[in-house]
């Protein structure tokens, strides 16, 4: 005898039939993307948890979500952000941190039923800070990219891997009488275009707000805009407030344009993973 315990066939678990079914392209199909304000005195204690729990427990540990990176912004580059009256935050300087996160082409809602089934189990596991404010928080439908080089530079779903020095998040609302279609249009062949050339700014990258799920916790704040907003992420090669002038004039262009009014824009830069660096320059 071999010594070899023999075992009688066993149904397949879930892992395996869910791994051998489906799109599996490494394309972004859509972000979440997640802009908190840490409450006044938890500054610290909010990055810890985010970090060292939530970021991989709340997300990168979830099937088809393949890349993430947190994003601050100190008190010095939240004074840069406009406009005053916007739409998005109010004061506009709300929401110091924010995460983006890239999920594969065709599983958006395969992502979305775990995130949700997991999210029943952290907050009641005590899982979840209660500590903060959700400023701009949607996962969002990906529309587009254009590239400063062409094919020279990485592809958009290495843009959170590649240490880029900042990011720049602007966020439209399309006119009450014109389509978002027609906003998205005008960034992606017009305005962004020219905007990139020969600047810092390496990729612009277009989304558009989705509703989030019914089953959301309460603790989000529901978005706002759907089916009219049009989201921005620049990834930028130098620190964002050394090129602001280059953002400075998106508002007078966007009127210029007819089609939208820019609501919200605002420079980061890349939090350092493991450390609380910057937590003490929010205020």
């Amino acid at each position: 005898m071999s010594g070899k315990q023999e075992h009688p066939e066993r149904e397949p678990r879930p892992y395996k039939t869910l791994a051998s079914e489906g799109p599996y392209s490494p394309g972004i199909g859509s972000a979440l993307i997640t802009m908190v304000e840490p409450h006044p005195g938890h500054e610290l204690s909010y990055n810890r948890w985010y970090e060292d729990d939530h970021f991989i427990s709340g997300a990168m540990s979830m099937p088809w979500m393949f890349a993430g990176r947190r994003w601050v912004a100190t008190r010095p580059l939240q004074l840069l952000r406009y406009p005053a009256d916007s739409a998005v935050a109010s004061p506009v300087t709300a929401g110091a941190y924010i995460t983006v996160y890239w999920i594969n082409e065709g599983r958006y809602q395969d992502h979305l039923d775990w995130t949700v089934a997991i999210n029943r189990r952290l907050l009641p596991d005590g899982r979840v800070y209660q500590e903060r404010t959700h400023v701009f928080t949607s996962f969002q439908d990906y529309l587009g990219v254009v590239y400063r080089d062409g094919d020279k530079g990485p592809r958009d779903i290495h843009a959170l891997s590649y240490p880029y020095a900042g990011l720049v998040v602007e966020v439209y609302d399309a006119g009450a009488d014109q389509d978002p279609a027609a906003l998205s249009a005008w960034l992606r062949e017009k305005h962004l275009p020219g905007k990139l050339a020969g600047s810092p700014v390496a990729m612009a990258m277009v989304f558009e707000p989705m509703p989030l799920p019914g089953k959301t916790p309460t603790y989000v704040k529901p978005v706002e805009g759907v089916g009219k907003r049009i989201t921005v992420l620049y990834f930028t090669e130098a620190d964002p407030a050394e090129d602001w002038e280059r953002f400075a004039g998106d508002g007078a262009a966007a009127e210029a344009s007819g089609l939208g009014r820019l609501e919200f824009a605002a420079p980061f830069i890349p939090t350092l993973p493991g450390t609380d660096e910057y937590a003490d320059r929010l205020r």
